[in-house]
């Protein structure tokens, strides 16, 4: 079963209609900034484990 785009409009209506749309906004935003921190978190690792394990270099022959 496929969904159109008409399909698609009613429930997102129906959603803004038991929702509202601040509480659905501030669930977005609180969303978007767990993703940041996320992402910031993973570049601190990645630092971190690029500081602690200096690369070696290996003599090919």
């Amino acid at each position: 079963m496929r969904l159109g785009w008409l399909e698609i409009l009613l429930i997102v209506l129906l959603v803004f209609l038991l929702f509202g749309t601040k509480r659905i906004s501030a669930l977005l935003g609180d969303f978007a900034k767990g993703i940041k921190t996320f992402k910031k978190e993973l570049k601190d690792d990645d630092k971190k484990v690029a500081k602690s394990s200096p690369r070696k270099k290996s003599a090919k022959k």
